[in-house]
């Protein structure tokens, strides 16, 4: 089986209308059918991993978002269910995040640590 790697740096892609991104969601799905799958998160998605986050409030007009996005709790999902979670700490730290505000489970990775991170998987899949 391919082992595929989800190299996600856009962050909160199509939040307004899901409560979910997509790229997140994908994984989830394709790990329940049996893929071997794992999420590296850069750029602004770094903040993914951060936990305690809550949009409940969010609303355009009058329109409130019924079901939030909640990127943190998808991640601890996800690592629930073996899939491996990784965020660039340069990114992290660019965004003056510390290691302790991260969901448990999330490992991290250098930016110098990334080609090799890739040659470990058969696709990267980036978005």
């Amino acid at each position: 089986m391919a082992r595929t790697l989800q190299f996600i740096e856009g962050a909160y892609r199509a939040n307004v209308e899901e409560q979910d991104d997509p790229a997140v969601w994908i994984t989830g799905a394709i790990k329940g059918a049996g893929g071997d799958l794992a999420v590296i998160l850069a750029g602004n998605a770094v903040n993914y991993a951060v936990k305690g986050q809550d949009a409940s409030g969010l609303s355009f007009g009058g329109r409130k978002q019924s079901q939030p996005p909640r990127p943190g709790e998808d991640l601890a999902r996800l690592i629930a269910r073996g899939v491996e979670v990784s965020i660039v700490a340069d990114d992290a730290a660019d965004r003056g995040l510390e290691r302790t505000a991260f969901v448990d489970g999330v490992r991290t990775v250098s930016r110098a640590e990334l080609p090799k991170l890739f040659a470990a998987y058969d696709r990267v899949w980036r978005w």
